[in-house]
């Protein structure tokens, strides 16, 4: 390595980052403005937050909204059941998530190929995606979930958990796909280049040298995709399936009381706030991996 023994030059192209005694005078003045800068941003947001729990606490109508949606008896009697239910939601993200990921690969690879052979290919691939995002989700949800049925078909299953696995499965293949295929892309061709030089077939490149590095650069919005896919599998009770949703107006319209819902929104945020916090430690370990060169 050259230059002064102090300085550190990333691989990455970053400027040199100052080393020893005299990086360590350099870098104390950063250090303590980053400290004093988050302890700025903590306060101001402690200020914030109290500032608003005060305004709501001592406003008139806070007594009936405590009343109606934070009642400790409906919650200690709504919780429990709601966490049973929840427990299709979860079957249902499981096998939808499964599929997506197959399907959406499917199609990313299809639009990725070139040629006029696979033109054809190309454009089928591009109206499914451009169809299924102009869509909104609830709606494919019932169009199939009551539609398919209705249609009494020999061999068709009736079952309206199954079809509202179809059309998350329908919906999210096409956002998927183009994650997919915005890592495809990113592959930079002399990738592709040296791999058909060493003899590699087209498959095997595909296989071997553009999707592994494709599918680790776009793992962090791919899980952004799955944690919304998670929230909208409360959309299959506009089909009338008692799942977490579904129980939550069951006992609403029982006591007259919204605390059930509150119970399902925690049990969203205990269940995705963890997801959210490993998809940042993801994005931050890429880039730390980006910047000292490792595993690029």
């Amino acid at each position: 390595m050259s230059g002064p023994p102090e300085l550190y030059q990333s691989q990455s192209g970053d400027p040199p980052l100052p080393t020893g005694e005299r990086g360590s005078r350099i870098l104390a003045p950063l250090r303590a403005e980053g400290a004093r800068g988050v302890a700025i941003a903590v306060v101001s947001a402690m200020v914030f937050f109290t500032v608003v729990i005060v305004a709501v606490l001592s406003s008139s109508g806070w007594p009936e909204i405590r009343r109606a949606f934070f009642d400790g008896e409906v919650f200690r009697e709504a919780f429990p059941k709601i966490v049973d239910r929840f427990g299709l939601n979860v079957f249902i993200f499981v096998v939808a998530e499964g599929l997506v990921l197959a399907m959406a690969m499917l199609i990313a690879v299809l639009r990725s190929l070139h040629g006029p052979v696979f033109f054809p290919l190309r454009i089928l691939a591009a109206g499914y995606t451009d169809l299924f995002r102009a869509l909104p989700t609830i709606l494919v949800i019932a169009l199939l979930g009551f539609g398919a049925p209705a249609l009494r078909l020999s061999g068709v299953p009736t079952s309206k958990v199954f079809w509202a696995i179809v059309a998350l499965t329908l919906v999210y293949s096409a956002y998927v796909a183009e994650v997919y295929r915005a890592g495809i892309e990113s592959v930079h061709p002399s990738q592709v280049a040296s791999a058909r030089a060493l003899g590699l077939s087209r498959r095997k490149t595909l296989r071997f040298v553009v999707l592994p590095q494709a599918i680790r650069r776009v793992l962090p919005p791919l899980l952004n995709d799955f944690i919304g896919l998670q929230k909208d599998s409360a959309l299959v009770a506009f089909l009338g399936v008692t799942e977490g949703l579904r129980e939550s107006q069951i006992i609403q319209f029982e006591n007259f009381d919204f605390t059930p819902y509150v119970a399902l929104a925690l049990v969203y945020v205990v269940i995705t706030i963890p997801q959210a916090r490993f998809v940042d430690w993801l994005v931050a370990r890429d880039r730390r991996r980006r910047q000292t060169g490792v595993g690029v």
